[in-house]
């Protein structure tokens, strides 16, 4: 069942946020440097969150359900916290670097 219909500051804030695609981000999950479960299965690669993030970047905006909309939230948050309004690529350390790219967003890709 789809989400109540969700508003153009989070659809934008979230697509903003993460900055890899769902194939680099998949990619990402299966490399042993995620630090997330690497899996022989590619679709079970990663956490669940990391998941969650793949399954609403494959999702048209329509049939996003009410648990999509409190990802897509909460990834926003994390990298906001993390990025602040300073989006300019910067590698920070590794730990945090790749708790970012196990979201979606990748600290070294410039803003879109």
């Amino acid at each position: 069942m789809a989400a109540t219909p969700i508003d153009d500051a989070l659809w934008d804030g979230f697509h903003t946020a993460v900055n890899m695609t769902s194939r680099e981000l998949r990619e990402w999950l299966a490399t042993a440097d995620s630090g997330e479960r690497t899996d022989a299965l590619p679709d079970q690669a990663g956490s669940e969150r990391s998941r969650a993030v793949l399954d609403v970047l494959g999702k048209r905006r329509t049939d996003l359900t009410d648990d999509d909309v409190a990802v897509m939230q909460s990834v926003v948050d994390e990298v906001d916290a993390a990025r602040g309004e300073d989006r300019e690529p910067v590698a920070g350390d590794t730990q945090w670097r790749h708790r970012l790219m196990s979201i979606g967003h990748d600290p070294l890709k410039p803003a879109r």
